[in-house]
């Protein structure tokens, strides 16, 4: 008995020993114009893109799964696997099928993977958001210190910052990476930290992350003897940055992206804001999950692609640098005081294409004659935008005017060689312009008076055999034939025809042919065609040569332009939304004068223009104000949208921009924290309550005395008398160990005593009136403290049945009225616990005889006769029911 295993075929040997390499990935072999996936590759892709999966022969005697996915749509194929969490290992034909052959008729055409597709590493438009970075970091931590580095491998951007263990969470909350490399040593350490952000993990071995050969390896990509040009950077920073140039080299196969120098960034050069406070005030993402009703939406009128992510860099990591923001809010000015040329310049850069990514793409030879076209008209506007600016104000462009413009030569180089709208791939073919290049307008003339050869041909074999259906056709397999129905097929078939027209195939419904003319004027044609392609293909390389030879100077141009967006686009929102410049200083003040919610007003003004009612708020040290506000009042009244108002509008501030109030005094902010709203952690085995207690624990060990925080009902998910001890101790703690400025917000009046204890403090509260048993909010902070919470009224708003708010209300006099007497802990036992059983429902009110003959009345049918007879009759009507 033969018990040996059937041989594997020199196909499935090949992908074999390709998958071996790869084994974390899903392998995309090229066959053809598809990219197939086989065993368990196939069953883990057909479930994941929804598509059909089959199979395709054995192999050990076991049936193969198979699926495909066609090469022109793989794009969206690979965006929907890197969204589930996979990796892709594309494996390209590396080699033509022609020369396959000559080894053999059963040689395979060799194939290598050219590209290892992971979230970090994305680069194409169809896979990416245009307004947002997608960014791949490294961490490492070495004797107590540590460094985050990270980049967009879509514009080149490296930077690297100190980052001890500590600072990780919060920093991956700021920078949002979609992939995170951990030294594999280090992985246990991290981990967790990396999965809570989000970020796809990817450990890799000790020697990616080893400084000493990293500095080499860095000088090598950036062509450097030493890295000191760039910075002076830590051993753990090398070490990070290392391992992504090491991890760009592996996914990309050496190609490595055109990666700009590296930059530090100084931690403490930024203000710092911790993952609970930024999901908190909804900064990037609303709570709901999508982008709509955060503060970047609300804010973002950029016009370009390029200045909405630098908006969102701006906005995620605000400036500590007095000068620098100061500066940025010279250039919002100077926009504001030239409106027509702000204006005009919006126009312009509207149509500024995303010079960075484009220029990524060429460099990682992914890129296309579209991409040379981005270059050529981002550049050409730049020029324009400049010539716009000269004689304008200087603050409008920190880096001057030089940095817009130098690129006549290659507008020039770009303009001649392409066509007005170029197709997206090279090896499409038509996008050099007439004129360009004499060889290839020669294989173009060529190529294009062999068509018109073939149509006079066609005429004369119509002529010849008199069947007018007689077509000459091309295909890939057959190239050009002549097409007769099968009912004129004897007629070609037979003499004398046949002497001319030699058969080639048979269809179900047609008869092809060729001709020996015909056969001379294909070759003659095609190789025109071929070779015109081909000196397309070669001017596309030396054009984006070219382009990569300027690199440095387009970079610092899309970076002015970017700045340029932003500057424009922050002096619209000031004046179309009645922004002001807020005053910055170095000090602890902080004085808004009719301050306001940028995103709630701007709901509101879309809910059909209900005013948003603005609130001052002084929190500094001085005898009439205090740094730490113990704001009270009923829910529904404001006191939330008041705290994280305030917190958006120092942010605001510190990122360059006018904010939202009629004035703005601000001390530079150096942390901002935020314990706003309830929600749980059950994954992570964490109720509401110690979900609250570890971010109230983190703010007041981390706060100094220039950081601003923002606390709303601290102590409220546990014990009433747990929860006011809570809260009272960490407002003490607030106001003499952190000494920081402060909101805190609170339903435990008896907390209100502690401003009359606490020099630094003072009480506030949210305005309400009342009428006939109804709250009115008024939205209205004024100094004070609140005398009630009017927690009952709010419930009968929000819908509780009437016996519900009915017997609230009784408990809550009871409660009151035992509180008076002093006896509160006793009075439960005296309450009538089930009388709310007992209690009739609500009759129905009496009949009004008047109000009913009224509603019987069709006014515009009365006559003035009867109109009077109606007068008396209700006047009886109501005599009788007195």
């Amino acid at each position: 008995m033969n018990t040996a295993k059937p041989a594997v075929t020199p196909m499935m040997a090949q992908y074999l020993e390709i998958k071996a390499g790869h084994e974390g990935a899903l392998l995309f072999y090229r066959m053809g114009d598809f990219y197939e996936l086989f065993f368990d590759d196939a069953v883990a892709a057909a479930a994941a893109l929804d598509i059909a999966l089959t199979k395709r022969g054995k192999h050990q005697g076991d049936d193969i799964p198979m699926c495909g996915v066609p090469v022109h749509a793989a794009e969206g194929y690979l965006l929907t696997l890197i969204r589930k969490g996979f990796r892709v290992a594309v494996c390209e034909q590396t080699e033509d099928p022609a020369e396959a052959k000559k080894r053999g008729s059963k040689s395979v055409v060799r194939r290598e993977v050219v590209r290892l597709v992971t979230p970090g590493t994305l680069t194409e438009d169809t896979l990416l958001d245009a307004r947002r970075h997608n960014f791949l970091a490294a961490y490492t931590a070495m004797r107590g210190d540590g460094a985050l580095a990270w980049c967009d491998m879509s514009t080149g951007e490296l930077s690297v910052t100190p980052c001890p263990p500590v600072r990780l969470g919060p920093e991956l909350a700021r920078l949002a990476p979609r992939e995170v490399l951990l030294n594999e040593a280090q992985e246990a350490d991290w981990a967790e930290i990396v999965t809570e952000s989000g970020a796809s993990l990817t450990p890799l071995s000790r020697g990616s992350f080893d400084s000493t050969g990293g500095a080499a390896r860095l000088c090598r990509v950036f062509d450097v003897a030493t890295l000191d040009a760039f910075g002076t950077f830590s051993r753990p920073e090398i070490s990070a940055m290392a391992a992504l140039v090491d991890y760009l080299e592996i996914t990309q196969k050496g190609k490595l992206p055109l990666l700009r120098p590296p930059r530090r960034e100084d931690a403490d050069g930024v203000m710092q804001i911790d993952a609970a406070t930024r999901v908190n005030l909804e900064l990037t993402r609303a709570l709901s999950g999508g982008r709509d009703g955060s503060l970047l939406s609300a804010i973002d009128r950029t016009v370009t692609a390029a200045g909405g992510r630098l908006l969102e860099r701006r906005l995620t990591a605000p400036s500590r640098d007095l000068a620098l923001i100061r500066s940025r809010h010279d250039a919002i000015a100077a926009a504001v005081g030239a409106p027509d040329l702000a204006q005009a310049l919006r126009e312009k850069l509207r149509h500024v294409p995303d010079m960075d990514r484009a220029l990524s793409r060429l460099s990682l030879e992914r890129g296309g004659p579209r991409d040379l076209a981005a270059m050529r008209d981002g550049l050409a506007r730049a020029a324009e935008i400049a010539d716009c600016l000269a004689g304008g104000p200087a603050d409008l462009l920190d880096t001057g005017l030089e940095s817009l413009t130098g690129h006549d030569e290659l507008i020039d180089r770009l303009s001649d060689a392409l066509v007005a709208e170029p197709p997206i791939l090279a090896r499409d073919g038509g996008f050099i312009a007439p004129g360009f290049d004499a060889a290839l307008d020669e294989a173009r003339s060529l190529r294009d008076e062999g068509r018109g050869v073939i149509a006079g041909m066609q005429a004369n074999f119509v002529k010849q055999t008199d069947i007018s259906s007689l077509k000459i056709k091309h295909n890939n397999v057959l190239g050009y034939f002549i097409e007769v129905t099968a009912a004129h097929a004897k007629k070609m078939l037979a003499e004398p025809l046949s002497q001319t027209f030699i058969h080639r195939q048979t269809t179900a419904n047609a008869v092809r042919f060729t001709t020996v003319e015909l056969s001379a004027l294909e070759t003659k044609i095609l190789n025109a065609g071929g070779r015109a392609l081909e000196i397309e293909k070669r001017l596309f390389a030396e054009l984006s040569a070219q382009v990569l030879d300027h690199a440095g100077p387009i970079g610092d141009t899309a970076r002015a332009l970017a700045a340029l967006d932003v500057t424009t686009a922050m002096a619209d929102l000031a004046v179309g939304a009645k922004w002001c410049r807020p005053d910055m200083v170095s000090g602890r003040d902080f004085q808004i004068t009719g301050g306001r919610h940028p995103v709630v007003e701007q709901a509101l003004r879309r809910q059909g223009g209900v005013p948003f009612v603005p609130n001052d708020c002084a929190l500094s040290d001085g005898a009439d104000s205090a740094a730490l506000w113990l704001l009270t009042g009923p829910n529904m009244a404001g006191k939330s949208t008041f705290l994280r108002q305030n917190a958006l509008i120092a942010l605001l501030a510190q990122i360059g921009s006018y904010v939202p109030a009629d004035s703005a005094r601000i001390g530079v902010v150096s942390q901002l924290f935020s314990r706003v709203g309830a929600a749980d952690d059950l994954a992570r085995g964490r109720s509401t309550f110690m979900v609250e207690m570890v971010e109230t624990a983190a703010i007041l060990n981390r706060a100094d005395d220039r950081a601003l925080v923002i606390l709303d009902e601290i102590g409220r998910g546990t014990a009433t008398y747990d929860g006011l001890s809570i809260a009272w101790a960490t407002l003490e703690h607030l106001h003499d160990v952190n000494r920081c400025r402060a909101l805190f917000a609170t339903h435990y009046h008896e907390m209100t005593q502690l401003a009359d204890r606490l020099s630094g403090a003072q009480n506030a509260t949210m305005s309400v009136k009342e009428h006939d048993g109804e709250v009115v909010f008024l939205h209205e902070v004024r100094k004070g403290a609140a005398d009630r919470s009017y927690g009952v009224q709010v419930a009968k708003l929000a819908g509780l049945p009437a016996a519900v708010v009915s017997r609230a209300r009784d408990v809550l006099t009871m409660l009151e009225k035992g509180e008076a007497e002093g006896r509160k802990t006793t009075l439960i036992d005296d309450l009538p616990l089930f009388s709310v059983a007992t209690k009739p429902a609500p009759t129905a009110p009496a009949t009004d005889p008047v109000a009913e003959r009224l509603s019987q009345v069709q006014p515009d049918e009365l006559s003035p006769r009867e109109a009077l007879d109606l007068v008396y009759e209700l006047r009886a009507l109501a005599a009788g029911s007195k």
